[in-house]
């Protein structure tokens, strides 16, 4: 099945109260893991490709053909979107739909409301001529590298009357307002902003996207659904279960080497993750028609 733009999966999502999973993509590995546990779940998917693994990966016609040799290769039916994660400039959002990618983010948070509307609009018009969708980010989703506990992320809260600007302003297809979510592990317990995630999304009527959704409680996944939460990004979540497994092959093979001796159960560790929050998300055996 060819790459589908994101925008009907994420609309389904929200009007059916689930999650679509978006998996990044670190290696081959991962990109087969994602792909078959999607299938055999009969779940729509989103592959997401942060901007940084665009080189470690071999630039963006090499992902985007690795990707789509795969799909015909497992014989993958379930509808599958190909995401930029965190395009930082426009024209790495441009590239990217150019190499085959169906649905770009750009990330211009960092920057003042007004630049990011500005940035964001002219992606967006890009995007939707080439039939590509767009999601964008307001307020400051933290991370490792900010050296920020989660206390401090709640004080970068998307504010609503800023969201519905942005929205309105440059007709995005999706929203990932910070919330209290952080990129990498969780230090300390999340405080996720529920009565602000839903007032955004009663304002805008979009599809919002959750980011850091690796080791946030069940509980809270839930709820975020609940509340208009249709895309929920996992990362650090695979990459764990990825290196324990290897970590674990190796302590008890150490004469192995043999790359296909370790890859092997860290791909089936990455399968079996991806598998639990695709039911945790709600979406197996909402691919439709697709799945077969």
């Amino acid at each position: 099945m060819a790459l589908v733009s994101m925008k009907d999966m994420l609309q389904k999502a929200l009007e059916e109260q689930y999650a679509v999973g978006q998996f990044n993509l670190n290696n081959l590995e991962f990109t087969q893991a994602i792909l078959q546990a999607a299938q055999e779940e009969k779940a729509p998917v989103i592959l997401g490709v942060s901007e940084p693994y665009i080189p470690y990966m071999g630039g963006l016609p090499c992902i985007v053909g690795m990707v789509n040799a795969l799909i015909e290769h497992y014989g993958i039916t379930v509808p599958v979107a190909l995401h930029l994660d965190h395009g930082t400039t426009y024209e790495v959002c441009v590239r990217a739909i150019h190499a085959g990618f169906t649905s770009v983010m750009i990330d211009a948070s960092h920057h003042t409301l007004e630049a990011n509307i500005e940035v964001t609009q002219r992606v967006t018009q890009m995007a939707h001529v080439l039939g590509a969708t767009v999601e964008a980010e307001l307020g400051r989703i933290t991370g490792r590298e900010d050296d920020l506990v989660v206390d401090e992320a709640e004080g970068m809260y998307a504010v609503p009357e800023d969201c519905v600007k942005l929205v309105y302003e440059t007709g995005i297809d999706c929203l990932a307002p910070a919330l209290g979510s952080v990129h990498g592990p969780y230090r300390g317990q999340p405080k996720l902003g529920f009565d602000r995630m839903g007032e955004i999304q009663r304002l805008t009527g979009l599809p919002l996207v959750l980011h850091g959704g690796s080791g946030l409680p069940e509980s809270e996944i839930r709820q975020a659904i609940a509340l208009g939460t249709s895309k929920i990004n996992v990362n650090t979540d695979n990459q764990s279960a990825c290196t324990a497994a290897i970590r674990s092959y190796l302590q008890e093979h150490p004469e192995a080497y043999d790359p296909r001796n370790y890859l092997i159960p860290a791909r089936e560790a990455i399968k079996a993750s991806v598998k639990a929050k695709i039911r945790l998300f709600g979406s197996d055996g909402k691919a439709g028609g697709h799945a077969q």
